[in-house]
């Protein structure tokens, strides 16, 4: 479940008349009298020599030199872009008129399975549970406590809805209470820029205090005294570079580090037992921690292991130890190693729990007296139970697809962690988990007002075989009474990037689709973690297409297999995965009706040499470095999407992004549109939809979010009807 869906909550379905048309949706809407024309982007060839390589770029004006500003304030866009964006949303709205009533019907159906006066599950935390909850018809959460163990007594400490007041976008992504529950601090961007200020507010005054931290990635922590709050400094380019420390109220900002390579990320926070701060330093391969103990705030970061190329390692404290997981030694899907707390470093380091191929440890989670591990393995997962004399216990599920999540505990003097289970067909539940006595309390279940059954569903565990022999799970969902005989229209999901697994997890929005008689399948391709690091490893650098050759594969095998039918396939993908749909349509434009690029990095080369950009260096470790390899430049020019345009029959194609979107940029979607309309031999529409007051996670609200999944929805069902055809 996406971020998105979790702020919305939900689950349910509305059962629908079986597979509508865009004709009956539409009945009586008035239709266009003629097809309407596109915008045609002007070209300006700017010839780019690199490695002794030339290429020519036609529209590398669309990129606002001053676009650094522009994330803060969209409004300083260029002129002749903002033109040609608005006339590209205008386009898209004429020729996609057709759809408005199933988009409505959409929408209707995707807010009726949400709670609307939904709320998390307190967690406890001292003399208080903190949760958040929604009112009905609001578009964003309130944060809230009250005295733990009651229902009465609730405090509201922040009304995301009053911040959001008179703002186009207004997003809260991190919000922590002071370990001492006198202060509250969050995290707000108001652009879609991922440019936060961190604000702090006194618990026992409702005052928010005046020093505002500004320039800020979403990332802080208070020290366990509550006199001290961390966070990482954003700079011009977008990218991590500093941590800072000043007293909790206010005061005098101190630097406490600050990284010289431009490839790395950085992040603080707390270990469990309160016991140290801990620096994080990691880009996709190599990584490196400092602590800082609670005993001496103020003293300057300690290294625990200098960082070695290929090696990452992640770091807790468990009361009179470190537990640490790492690759280290080979440990290809990573173990667990315990170290004394005065000598933490690698030549301390005893295993705790060995590695094992193919059992992708993900994370560990800490209280008192035992270690909770979540595991990866077949593109399930499972939770593993350790206590300290090395007893192991497992909770798993008996589903051939679902997902297994570990939220862990806000305190450590507790023998309880909670965790939440779900699945395609089965909505999320919430259990606390008494890791002594093995007692599970169910605390909630997925609500879906509109009624859902999971027994109306069908989810299935299929193998598809890569062209290498690698078997590659496809998770798929469809009702029971939805045929597999090729004929139903099928959605096929993908992402393949930075070692990010794709859960099979529940989500209340595909079943607008599932309902109307389609199948929803996700391709679990390499570059993601499904199977394991070494899935990850597997798909990147000089190996890269076999993410999108993974996604070929696993459209044929639903082909072969009556689940789908080429050309009766809409693709879908996003940022990274944005990048597979526009490989896998240069590939193989017969095998999709349409695709869907949301966000989509899909001008590599250009991306990948513009060292400006926040994500650039960092992201050399995933792709290679075309500045300096000529081998990294000449294969990923291979198969760059915008670079591999040619005369072909391409199908449908929807390209989404935000303004002020900081890790895929505006101008490549509307890059890949401009030179992709032109090059198709199909006559089917290339579309772009630009979201002038957002960023990378489209709208802010719960309710706008859903618009814009409703559109992208009906997208693919007018794609697959070819409701163009009446424009």
């Amino acid at each position: 479940m996406n971020r998105r869906e979790l702020l919305a909550s939900a689950a349910a379905t509305t059962v629908v008349a079986a597979s509508p048309t865009l004709a009956s949706a539409a009945t009586g809407s008035p239709m266009p009298q003629s097809r309407p024309v596109p915008p045609v982007a002007r070209k300006v060839p700017v010839r780019i020599e690199q490695l002794g390589r030339v290429r020519t770029d036609d529209y590398q004006w669309m990129k606002d030199d001053n676009w650094q500003a522009v994330l803060k304030d969209p409004s300083l866009i260029k002129a002749d872009v903002k033109e040609h964006l608005t006339e590209e949303n205008a386009y898209r709205e004429a020729m996609m008129v057709s759809t408005l009533p199933l988009q409505n019907a959409m929408f209707e159906e995707m807010k009726g399975r949400i709670k609307e006066d939904d709320s998390s599950v307190p967690q406890a935390d001292g003399p208080w549970e903190y949760y958040t909850r929604f009112n009905v018809g609001d578009q964003h959460p309130l944060y809230c406590r009250r005295p733990t163990g009651r229902t009465d007594g609730e405090q509201i400490l922040l009304d995301c809805n009053a911040l959001a007041k008179g703002k186009a976008y207004s997003e809260v992504s991190a919000a922590d209470n002071s370990p001492d529950h006198g202060l509250f601090a969050y995290a707000e961007d108001a652009q879609g820029s991922e440019v936060y200020k961190i604000y702090v507010k006194d618990l026992a005054t409702g005052e928010v205090l005046p020093s505002v931290i500004e320039n800020a990635t979403a990332n802080f922590a208070w020290s366990p005294d509550s006199a001290w709050i961390f966070w990482t400094n954003r700079d011009d380019n977008g990218r991590p570079d500093k941590i800072f420390r000043r007293p909790a109220r206010g005061g005098e900002t101190t630097l406490v580090y600050e990284e010289a390579d431009d490839g790395m990320f950085i992040g603080v926070g707390r270990t469990a037992d309160d016991a140290f701060m801990v620096i994080s330093i990691a880009n996709q391969e190599t990584g490196e921690s400092r602590i800082i103990p609670a005993t001496n705030l103020t003293a300057s970061p300690t290294l625990v292991e200098a960082r070695h190329e290929g090696r990452l390692y992640d770091l807790d404290h468990w009361g009179d130890r470190w537990v640490i997981r790492t690759n280290a030694d080979d440990a290809m899907d990573f173990k667990i190693v315990e170290a004394p707390t005065a000598t933490p470093s690698k030549a301390h380091w005893k295993d705790l729990v060995a590695h094992t191929p193919g059992r992708f440890i993900e994370g560990v989670s800490l209280v008192k007296d035992y270690l909770a591990r979540q595991e990866r393995a077949d593109a399930n997962t499972r939770i593993v139970i350790r206590d300290r004399a090395g007893a192991e216990h497992q909770i798993a599920a008996d589903e051939p697809a679902y997902a297994l999540s570990l939220q862990g505990s806000a305190e450590f003097e507790t023998t309880v962690m909670r965790y939440t289970y779900n699945s395609p067909s089965t909505p999320t539940s919430t259990y606390d988990y008494d890791l002594k006595t093995r007692a599970r309390d169910l605390k909630k279940v997925q609500q879906v007002p509109s009624g859902h059954d999971p027994a109306d569903y069908v989810v299935e565990r299929l193998t598809a075989a890569a062209p290498d022999g690698a078997e590659v799970p496809i998770t798929v969902l469809r009702r029971k009474t939805t045929p597999v005989d090729g004929s139903a229209p099928t959605l096929l999901y993908g992402y393949g990037s930075y070692g990010i697994p794709i859960g099979a997890t529940f989500s209340t929005n595909r079943l607008s689709l599932v309902d109307r008689g389609w199948i929803y399948a996700i391709a679990h391709i390499r570059g993601g973690s499904d199977k394991g690091w070494n899935w990850f490893l597997s798909a990147r650098r000089m190996t890269k297409k076999n993410t999108f050759t993974d996604f070929i594969a696993c459209a044929e095998h639903l082909i072969a297999g009556k689940y789908a039918t080429a050309g009766n396939i809409v693709a879908e993908g996003r940022s990274a995965g944005g990048m597979l749909m526009g490989a896998v349509t240069n590939m193989r434009p017969d095998l999709w009706a349409g695709v869907i690029g949301g966000v989509p990095f899909v001008d590599v080369i250009n991306t990948m040499s513009d060292t400006s950009l926040p994500l650039t260096p960092p992201e050399w470790p995933e792709w290679g470095n075309p500045i300096e390899d000529a081998a990294a430049y000449d294969y990923m020019y291979s198969y760059s999407p915008y670079d591999q345009i040619e005369a072909k029959p391409y199908p449908a194609v929807l390209a989404t992004g935000g303004l002020s979107d900081p890790r895929v940029t505006y101008w490549e979607p509307e890059k890949w549109i401009a030179k992709l309309r032109p090059a198709t031999t199909s006559g089917k529409p290339v579309l772009l939809k630009i979201n002038m007051e957002a960023g990378h996670f489209a709208s802010s609200g719960r309710f706008d979010y859903l618009k814009e999944v409703a559109h992208d929805y009906a997208f693919a069902v007018w794609a697959v009807e070819k409701g163009w055809e009446a424009a």
